[in-house]
C-alpha cells in the first residue's frame, strides 16, 4: 500500500535531487530513508529512480507516484488547515448581548441545543440595555448581538433570523380593546409599559409614534415579560410586545392584542463582526437560532 509518507519522501527527493539532502530535510537517517524507499519499491515491484545519478532521475513508476503526490499533498495540506481552523473554532468564544428581553423565551433553548454540538465554545451573555452593544461588538468585547435595530457599519454583518410583528397588549376592559387597529393618536394619552430600554431604541416609539410626532403621556418600565403582562391586566397601562411573546397570554384570555396600524413588522438579526461571519461556529449558531425560533414561536415569518 502506498502511504502519504512515501509521497512526501518522493516529492522532497525530487526537490532536493539527492538522498542525503532528502534524509536531512525529513529528519531521517540515511539508513531509514533507504529502507523506506526499498520497502516501497518492493511493494510496487519496480525501482522508482536511478541510483548514482545527480540529480536523481525517476523511472516511469516514480513519475506516476510524483504525479499522485502533486495531486494529493496540496489537498491534504488544505484539509489539515481546515481541520485546524475547525479545532480553533470549536474552542472559540461567543459572548453576546441581547437587545430584546422577549428573546430569552427562544434563546435559552437555542443555546442549550447549540451547546450539545459545540461544547467547547465559551458562551456568555448580558443585557444590551445598559450600554451601546454595537461599538462593543466592533471592539471585540462582544462577539454577537441579538437586535432588531440595524445601524449600518462596514465592520458589522447582520444575519437575518426571522420577522415578527409588534402588537399592542391591553386588558380586556381597556377602551382601546374595542378597536380593530391602533393608531399613533390612540396612544397620546396612554401610559406605555416597556422594558428598561432607551426610548430611541423602542420599536413602537421609533417606528410607530415618532413618524406621527406622537409621544405617550407616560412611560413605565418592568424587567420582564410576565411583569409587563401583569401590569397590563391590572390596568396600569398598555404595552407593545412581539407577537410570539404574547400568544399564550392572549389564548388564555389574560390580555387582548391589537395590530399597530396596518401591522408593525420588524426583523430580528444576529449581528457579528463582518470578518468572522463565515466562521463555522457562528454559522452553526445562526442555524440553531433559526431552527428553534421557527419550530417554537407562533406568528413569525422565515426570511
Amino acid at each position: 500500500m502506498i502511504e502519504v509518507k512515501h509521497l512526501r519522501t518522493l516529492s522532497v527527493l525530487r526537490d532536493t535531487g539527492s538522498l542525503t539532502a532528502t534524509a536531512t530535510q525529513l529528519c531521517l537517517t540515511q539508513s531509514a530513508l533507504s529502507h523506506q524507499l526499498k520497502d516501497l519499491e518492493q511493494r510496487i515491484g519496480s525501482p522508482l529512480f536511478l541510483r548514482k545519478t545527480r540529480p536523481v532521475r525517476f523511472t516511469g513508476e516514480g513519475n506516476v507516484l510524483l504525479t499522485l503526490a502533486d495531486e494529493v499533498l496540496p489537498k491534504l495540506a488544505q484539509a489539515e488547515a481546515q481541520l485546524s481552523a475547525l479545532k480553533e473554532d470549536a474552542q472559540g468564544r461567543l459572548h453576546m448581548a441581547i437587545e430584546c428581553h422577549s428573546c430569552f423565551q427562544w434563546l435559552m433553548p437555542a443555546l442549550k441545543e447549540y451547546k450539545l454540538s459545540w461544547p467547547l465554545v465559551t458562551l456568555d451573555f448580558s443585557s444590551g440595555f445598559g450600554f451601546e452593544p454595537l461599538p462593543a461588538l466592533a471592539s471585540g468585547e462582544l462577539d454577537l448581538v441579538i437586535t432588531s435595530d440595524i445601524q449600518p457599519r462596514s465592520e458589522v454583518h447582520y444575519e437575518a433570523l426571522f420577522d415578527f410583528e409588534m402588537r399592542l397588549v391591553l386588558s380586556d376592559t381597556h377602551p382601546l380593546a374595542n378597536k380593530k387597529t391602533i393608531t399613533p393618536e390612540d396612544l397620546a394619552n396612554e401610559t406605555l409599559l416597556t422594558y428598561p430600554v432607551q426610548k430611541q431604541r423602542m420599536d413602537i416609539i421609533k417606528h410607530f409614534l415618532q413618524p406621527a410626532d406622537i409621544e405617550p403621556a407616560h412611560v413605565k418600565t418592568a424587567d420582564n415579560t410576565l411583569m409587563l403582562i401583569q401590569m397590563v391586566t391590572a390596568g396600569l397601562g398598555v404595552a407593545a410586545l412581539p407577537n410570539w411573546a404574547i400568544s399564550e397570554f392572549s389564548r388564555q384570555g389574560l390580555v387582548v392584542d391589537r395590530p399597530l396600524g396596518s401591522g408593525l413588522w420588524r426583523r430580528l438579526y444576529a449581528a457579528v463582526r463582518a470578518q468572522e461571519a463565515k466562521r463555522p461556529y457562528l454559522q452553526a449558531f445562526f442555524a440553531t437560532a433559526r431552527h428553534q425560533s421557527h419550530s417554537h414561536l407562533e406568528g413569525i415569518k422565515k426570511v
